[in-house]
């Protein structure tokens, strides 16, 4: 630990100082409270060898919840405290039971008095209903699995029928017909009469998410919104569906989901190339587990995600089997416009022609500062407050958009006025500080490496106070990445490459609802159903975004 810095080296704006202040209290607490866990660890060691090992209480020790002799009553809240500064009333925050939404079925349970309590004790004449009280009660029914029976209607004349019948016996060809298979048309004129086919036609059964599968489109809407969104493994699926009495393998699961996947995978197509449209993309990484069969051990597959702009909302993920430049440099081959992402080895080789602007992300840069509060707490703090400044101004701007309503081009402006008046000054006093301290820090020390990587990326660092629409850091690209760091921790890994693009089809989908706040259920049944049988111009109608539009209209 470096010795305590000498009063004229630290700085002299009271914001800086009052910034530190909060950074060495925040340090400071969380040392506390570390050392209140190792403390805890280690009393629960002693006792575990030299304590007692029953677990009674004392009958001296006092109860949790005694009350404190000394204890004053709770007062009434002064006149004042209940309004707020422009003399309003001020809201309460109850806890009480909230009100159960309007749009759920209510089946009343009519409660009745006995004959008797209807007779009047006083005059013994039937008492009159006056009224009644309601009181709700939520409760649940477990969910059901159904069959849908596809009954296709057969027709045929039955004199000309009879009359073909005996001139030619009815083919295999009939035969397999009836038993389901897809029939011929009505005859046409010049038909040959003596063909019974030609006289019989049947209803066509509409196209389905898997051609003579089992699974109907809620059923393979229901198991990947459950794998994918609420992060439930396919074996325990398979022993929910048990449960209701139907047995189906997890393989069987998941053939379903490479099926869907393969069904979904234009639309998915359709959305890559919406984002690649975008003026900025925010993209990450992270690890997805695959285990092939044959082999011992699970090998590192990578998903990246790329997030499109407001104008092109859409969070698609895409699968390679190892983190190269490739991943990227495949997707952002023909891409013109703005990255933002971490620092990354393998976006160099991307930057480099120039097409594509490097956006850096603070929220990287202030995490080596972080880390190395412990090793140089000073430079840390000072550095953590600095950059708490940078945000600062990212919530005035904020909220001077949310309070004016604004949107779009109008809510850029105010975010680059806000950046070139507060954030620029802030960040020219920033480098000075970074090139003072590099000056005196060890390079190879945490503090030194922190300092290294911002003044390393220092020109992407400040490109987003070029441009309103640019984010400050990366963060939306790292909590786009969070469903997929609690989905493993579930099913653990994918069977194979070609699992993991199936993950990255039905993520996309999945979570592009989640953005556009629709039910990835009712979006995937409704999507799953109609996509079979839809030509590829319809392939725009059925995004989440314009599915989300739609529904709004319809509710409208």
């Amino acid at each position: 630990m470096d010795a305590p810095p000498a009063a004229e080296a630290l700085p002299d704006a009271p914001e800086v100082l009052k910034g530190m202040i909060r950074e060495l209290l925040a340090q400071l607490h969380d040392k506390n409270r570390e050392l209140d866990g190792v403390r805890l660890r280690l009393d629960q060691l002693l006792r575990r060898l030299y304590g007692p090992r029953n677990e009674r209480l004392r009958p001296d020790q006092p109860s949790l919840f005694d009350a404190a002799p000394d204890a004053e009553p709770p007062t009434e809240p002064t006149p004042a405290e209940q309004t707020t500064d422009d003399g309003q009333p001020r809201r309460r925050q109850g806890h009480g039971r909230r009100r159960l939404p309007a749009d759920l079925v209510r089946q009343p349970v009519i409660h009745d008095v006995s004959a008797a309590e209807k007779i009047c004790p006083c005059c013994h004449k039937p008492r009159v209903r006056i009224g009644e009280e309601v009181s709700e009660q939520l409760d649940y029914r477990p969910a059901k699995l159904f069959v849908w029976q596809h009954v296709r209607l057969k027709y045929a004349c039955p004199d000309c029928l009879a009359t073909a019948c005996v001139a030619a016996p009815i083919s295999a060809a009939t035969t397999a017909a009836t038993e389901g298979e897809p029939s011929a048309a009505a005859p046409s004129a010049g038909a040959p009469a003596d063909n019974p086919l030609s006289l019989i036609v049947t209803a066509p059964k509409p196209a389905q998410p898997i051609d003579k599968g089992l699974p109907g489109p809620g059923l393979l809407a229901q198991v990947v919104t459950s794998k994918y969104v609420d992060h439930l493994p396919l074996h325990r699926q398979e022993a929910i569906l048990a449960r209701h009495g139907v047995e189906l393998s997890r393989s069987t699961l998941c053939d379903w989901m490479a099926a869907a996947a393969q069904l979904l995978n234009p639309l998915y197509t359709l959305m890559l190339g919406q984002v690649l449209q975008s003026r900025v993309i925010n993209t990450d990484e992270t690890r997805l587990p695959v285990q092939e069969r044959g082999q011992e051990r699970a090998k590192s597959g990578r998903l990246w995600v790329y997030l499109g702009d407001r104008d092109h909302p859409f969070t698609v993920y895409d699968y390679r089997p190892d983190k190269s430049r490739a991943g990227p440099g495949t997707i952002l081959a023909n891409y013109h416009g703005f990255v933002q992402a971490d620092a990354a080895n393998v976006f160099d080789g991307i930057y480099l022609p120039g097409s594509i602007t490097e956006v850096g992300c603070w929220a990287h840069a202030r995490r080596h500062f972080f880390e190395a509060r412990t090793s140089d707490a000073a430079r840390s703090a000072e550095a953590l407050a600095r950059i708490r400044g940078l945000y600062a101004v990212e919530d005035e701007a904020a909220t001077e958009i949310k309070q004016g309503k604004l949107e779009g081009e109008a809510a850029d402006a105010v975010r680059l006025r806000w950046r070139q008046e507060r954030t620029v000054p802030q960040l020219q006093v920033l480098a000075t500080w970074l090139d003072e301290q590099a000056q005196v820090v060890l390079p190879k020390s945490p503090m030194g490496q922190a300092i290294a990587y911002a003044q390393r990326h220092w020109q992407a660092l400040m490109r987003f106070t070029a441009h309103g629409f640019l984010d400050i850091d990366n963060n939306a690209a790292e909590r786009a990445l969070r469903a997929i760091a609690i989905g493993r921790k579930n099913y653990l890994f994918v069977g194979s490459d070609n699992g993991g693009h199936t993950a990255a089809v039905l993520y996309t989908l999945t979570q592009s609802c989640k953005r556009h706040g629709i039910d990835p259920f009712a979006y995937l049944q409704d999507v799953l159903t109609q996509l079979p049988s839809r030509s590829a111009d319809c392939l725009p109608q059925l995004s989440p975004l314009a599915w989300a539009e739609a529904q709004r209209t319809r509710v409208a």
